[in-house]
Formats: structure tokens, C-alpha cells, sequence
């Protein structure tokens, strides 16, 4: 496992758009597959974005394409997610995951960072 720091949460208005990072301490995470989720109490976890490789197209839930981008910089060890167009059902707790060569799940998890989009 790493450990992953995430940072950008907060409260905006619907319409409004805030980005999330999350930030791992081990270079290790470059060869991570990586993916944000997403969680409101008494919910399943839910997968938003998902990014395995520079050389495949990213995943997007329905609810999120062509309003959120999953990105990475070059160093690889911390991941992005832009968020546009926030929506009063987009606010939920977000997670950041990192999945390891060869796991089957994700296996690395950021703290959480809450994301609010008000009405």
C-alpha cells in the first residue's frame, strides 16, 4: 500500500467547479492504475474516473462525462480530478485509489475529501 494525501474539497455553488488532488508518497504510484470514487452516507462506494495507463482512454461514470477529467502529472506520483459543472448530486465524500501491478482491487486509499455543490 501507499499512502495518499488528498487536498481540494470544499463548498461552491451548482455550476461552480473545484479540483481535487491526491498526492502519493512513494514513486511507486507511477505504475499505479489510479481512480477516483465517491461515497454519500448509507451508499455504496461508487467509481467516478479511472485511469489504468497513458495509453488507454480514461472511464467516466454516465453521471460525470463531459464534466470531470481524471489526470496525472508527469511525475506520476500525484493524480487529478477537475470537476466542472458540479451538480447538488455530485456532493458526496470523494477517494482517491491507487491500484498496484498485478492487484485486483484497489489497494491504496486516500483520507476523503468532502465536495459540495449547493443549490
Amino acid at each position: 500500500q501507499v499512502p495518499l494525501v488528498e487536498s481540494g474539497g470544499g463548498l461552491v455553488q451548482a455550476g461552480g467547479s473545484l479540483r481535487l488532488s491526491c498526492a502519493a508518497s512513494r514513486r511507486t504510484f507511477a505504475t499505479y492504475a489510479t481512480g477516483w470514487f465517491r461515497q454519500a452516507p448509507g451508499k455504496e462506494r461508487e467509481l467516478v474516473a479511472r485511469s489504468r495507463s497513458s495509453n488507454e482512454v480514461p472511464y467516466y461514470a454516465d453521471s460525470v462525462k463531459g464534466r470531470f477529467i481524471i489526470t496525472r502529472n508527469k511525475a506520476g506520483n500525484t493524480i487529478y480530478q477537475q470537476m466542472n459543472n458540479l451538480e447538488p448530486e455530485d456532493t458526496d465524500v470523494y477517494y482517491c485509489a491507487g491500484q498496484r501491478v498485478g492487484s485486483s482491487t484497489y489497494d491504496s486509499w486516500g483520507q476523503g475529501t468532502q465536495v459540495t455543490a449547493s443549490s
